[in-house]
């Protein structure tokens, strides 16, 4: 008798419990960056289902590991697509339904970027140009399946990029003031070289005459710290080269204190078995010009392989000049270049 009045007990208990255990099965809300959140409803869905939880559970929704799901996949079957496909319930893909689970409007996409000011983007400008069709640009992974894509990528086609074309609508290699408003005026930039005065490159100068398309990303990135070329690099028409190249503006191999103001280049050194020679720039530069030997005869570059007497005297290195006939030769007074 004890016994069945326990279990009896047990079994109230039991069932006591279920409405308290049906009241965890509160709203979810799925919080976006740019809209309002979505709410997904238990208790309606619930009421559908016959208080099935096993539908969704884990077969749709894995409660541990708790994935979020882009549109493109929910249109794929995932997620909330498994049921509103148009047939169980509306459709995901159905832009007339969008406004079912996303209420109010969308925010405007705020991106900040380093250096060249906030690019905004709209989403009441675009949705108007679209009439209202949000998967124009949802339901396109190469729209908004990539997150912190470079200017770069962009003018490959990816982001911004599948539209900003200069066909479909302006394009992302120029009309930098359309997206990034309030941009200030690039400033200087300033390349420090070891050895040389640091160069110093104006953006002020270069775009009174060419617009930003002009050099990135073609020849420059939009990005800090990007890769920097030789001065040998810029003389086959890389970097500054493609433009410096002597016909379309001064050519790199040219005057140095062109780019490199406050140029003082030092007197060069070489230890040798009959002493220290000696190269003076400012002696050379009375009389010649940087590309005059640089860089046919000698690398812009320290530490380069430097030239025996005995290959001076076939015309290598200063022996290019120094061969009796343009300078005094290589072969004769030893001590005007080695300290004996």
């Amino acid at each position: 008798m004890k016994f069945r009045f326990a279990t009896l007990i047990t079994l109230v208990l039991m069932f006591a419990a279920l409405p308290a255990f049906a009241k965890e099965t509160k709203d979810i809300s799925f919080k976006l960056r740019n809209a309002e959140p979505v709410v997904f409803s238990h208790d309606y869905h619930l009421a559908k289902y016959n208080n099935n939880c096993r539908i969704c559970h884990n077969a749709l929704f894995n409660l541990k590991s708790r994935k979020s799901y882009t549109m493109a996949e929910m249109e794929k079957g995932k997620s909330c697509g498994a049921c509103h496909t148009g047939m169980k319930a509306f459709s995901v893909a159905d832009e007339a339904e969008c406004n079912r689970c996303h209420k109010g409007k969308p925010r405007p996409v705020v991106y900040r970027t380093k250096g060249a000011g906030e690019a905004v983007f709209k989403h009441e400008v675009h949705l108007s140009k679209l009439g209202n069709k949000c998967r124009t640009c949802h339901a396109n992974k190469a729209i908004t399946g990539t997150r912190n894509t470079t200017m770069a990528q962009m003018e490959k086609g990816k982001s911004c990029g599948v539209c900003h074309d200069g066909k479909k609508a302006f394009t992302v290699a120029g009309n930098c003031g359309n997206c990034h408003k309030g941009m200030t005026p690039p400033k200087t930039v300033a390349f420090k070289v070891k050895g040389v005065a640091e160069a110093l490159f104006s953006h002020d100068v270069h775009l009174s005459m060419f617009k930003c398309a002009d050099c990135h990303t073609k020849l420059f990135q939009y990005k800090a710290g990007a890769k920097h070329f030789a001065m040998a690099d810029m003389e086959k028409g890389k970097s500054c080269g493609a433009c410096h190249n002597g016909k379309d503006a001064f050519a790199s191999t040219g005057d140095c204190s062109k780019c490199h103001p406050g140029l003082k280049p030092a007197v060069i050194t070489w230890k040798t078995s009959m002493g220290e020679a000696a190269f003076s720039h400012e002696i050379h530069l009375g009389m010649f010009k940087c590309a005059d030997c640089h860089t046919k005869i000698f690398k812009y570059k320290k530490g380069s392989a430097p030239a025996t007497m005995a290959q001076m005297e076939t015309g290598k290195s200063c022996g290019a000049c120094h061969n009796g006939k343009d300078a005094f030769s290589v072969k004769d007074d030893c001590v005007k270049c080695h300290k004996m």
